[in-house]
């Protein structure tokens, strides 16, 4: 089977209609110019907290304390700092549409972020969706290393 099996396309943005893909294990991920493409990798990516090894420079990090840590604080903030285009990209699959339907979620409980501050602004951060006990981590960016 293919790893990342692309399902029909086309629907909408719905509060309701991403959280049944959810549900069933499928995301929304298309670019500007696309129809809107619902995906689901096989397998998915699964961490387990009690099982995360944190390498010891990682952990060196969280010992100097050089972040301040907060969920759900800037939510809108950290969801357009990961649709900035990476170095090498010059687009990206975050549209505005997603954005709008991401916040939208986040406003409805279902989508959060954590964020990562040093001196009071905002270097890292993730946002995802929560569905039941399930957190699907959607994306993440850092302007500062470790962030």
């Amino acid at each position: 089977m293919n790893p990342m099996a692309c399902l029909p396309w086309g629907g909408c943005l719905s509060t309701q209609r991403i959280i049944n893909a959810y549900n069933q294990g499928i995301f929304p991920w298309y670019s500007h110019d696309e129809p809107i493409l619902w995906w689901s990798p096989n397998p998915r990516l699964v961490l387990f907290p009690e099982n995360l090894h944190i390498s010891k420079s990682l952990q060196k990090t969280l010992r100097k304390q050089l972040f301040q840590v907060s969920f759900d604080t800037a939510f809108a903030k950290v969801i357009k700092a990961c649709a900035s285009p990476r170095s090498e990209e010059t687009g990206t699959w975050l549209t505005s549409a997603m954005q709008t339907a991401y916040i939208r979620l986040h406003y409805e409980g279902y989508a959060h972020s954590v964020e990562a501050w040093q001196d009071n602004q905002l270097v890292g951060g993730l946002y995802g969706i929560a569905v039941g006990q399930l957190f699907f981590g959607e994306s993440m960016f850092h302007t500062e290393t470790d962030a």
